[in-house]
């Protein structure tokens, strides 16, 4: 993919439409969590010392199809104006007369917050006539929001098409950068953890992953699916009756690749999910009880697959992290993780906020912003808002 980057374009006096990923987490109107608007910031500064006229837009929660007050981006435009140091307005919308004066009014010092495209249900259909007046904002365009790049949306796609200069921001950049050394030649062992509650969630990625990767090392509930494949004993676990015949040509495609694919040969075993109930570790799951986490020896076992590895992707927890009693299983793959010599890129809220949780994020090579974005780049996927910026 041939993309051309923010910093080969000629900004100056030009007004450039960032879209940006603010989605971030809000409680009682606050944000708390606020990775994603630091993500972007630079490439809003980038634009800002091209002497650009910077004008930002996202998407906030998933309104319906309308105006919501606590969906609002005023706490975004809050935190952005504090870690600028800047003036940042937000637009009573972002679309019509009133928003598009904005845009030819603003000084190079200040940058224009749109409010919520998703205020509008026009920016999931990718209405034609919703993108016509977004690309009326700006000269430039440019995405920056690699998470919601999996989309087409008017924001992410269809106004692209109708802004001559297009270009992708440094986040993009990275993410595509850093999950390309994972899909194009990677440095071998290329080993893959994926974990989490449901086969159906991650079949696609394993299935491309296993022409890709050296060692899969599965984890979570969606271990249980490959257990009743195997004709093991799975107690009152979580198990995918429909995805056990998937499981099945799972584990014969990787043997027929020749991949090791590891599932865990022990377990954390309880009979209450919140940790109510004593626990204790078995080799089989028995009747009565639910796995909630990989036990000690699986541990030793991944952490051996993990050291080998010169490349290492990470997607999906290893049980009910959530719960203290039923952590150590994630808690000792980012540890080894965070302890590589190998490139490592993890994906996926659940493994981001579990990383955040150990303190180790920043022994981590790439941390995705992307989520779904970033599994359906690795199964192989095109992604509209990377297609439409492809030169």
């Amino acid at each position: 993919m041939a993309l051309r980057y923010i910093d080969s374009l000629d900004l100056a006096g030009k007004r450039v439409f960032i879209r940006a990923d603010f989605n971030v987490p809000l409680k009682n109107g606050a944000i708390t969590d606020a990775t994603r608007i630091e993500a972007a910031l630079p490439t809003i500064q980038w634009a800002v010392s091209q002497g650009a006229h910077v004008i930002l837009a996202s998407h906030l929660g998933r309104p319906k199809g309308g105006p919501d007050p606590k969906l609002s981006l005023k706490p975004v435009a809050e935190a952005l104006a504090e870690l600028l140091h800047l003036k940042v307005k937000l637009a009573p919308d972002c679309v019509g007369p009133e928003v598009e004066a904005l845009t030819k009014s603003l000084d190079r010092k200040e940058i224009l917050l749109l409010e919520n495209v998703r205020f509008h249900a026009e920016e999931e259909k990718n209405d034609p006539a919703f993108a016509k007046q977004l690309a009326a904002l700006c000269d430039v365009y440019v995405n920056d929001a690699f998470g919601a790049a999996h989309r087409a949306h008017a924001s992410t796609e269809g106004m692209a098409r109708l802004v001559p200069q297009r270009a992708a921001g440094f986040l993009m950049k990275k993410e595509v950068e850093a999950l390309s050394k994972i899909t194009d030649s990677p440095d071998r062992p290329l080993v893959a953890i994926l974990g989490g509650a449901k086969v159906s969630d991650k079949i696609k990625i394993i299935e491309h992953l296993l022409t890709k990767v050296d060692a899969l090392l599965i984890g979570g509930a969606m271990a249980y699916t490959f257990f009743r494949a195997e004709g093991k004993p799975t107690g009152d676990s979580l198990v995918e009756p429909d995805r056990v015949d998937t499981a099945t040509k799972v584990l014969a495609q990787a043997k027929e690749r020749g991949v090791a694919l590891r599932l865990p040969i022990d377990h954390l075993v309880t009979t209450a999910l919140d940790g109510s109930a004593p626990s204790e570790v078995t080799v089989d799951i028995p009747d009565g009880k639910k796995g909630v986490d990989i036990g000690p020896a699986s541990i030793a076992l991944y952490k051996t697959e993990i050291a080998k590895a010169r490349t290492l992707f990470w997607n999906g927890p290893m049980g009910i992290f959530e719960v203290d009693a039923f952590s150590k299983g994630t808690m000792a793959i980012a540890d080894a993780m965070a302890e590589s010599s190998a490139l490592t890129v993890v994906g996926g809220g659940d493994s981001i906020a579990a990383l955040s949780r150990s303190g180790r994020s920043d022994d981590i090579t790439h941390i995705s912003t992307g989520g779904g974005a970033s599994l359906e780049f690795l199964e192989g996927r095109e992604l509209p808002g990377l297609a439409v910026l492809d030169q």
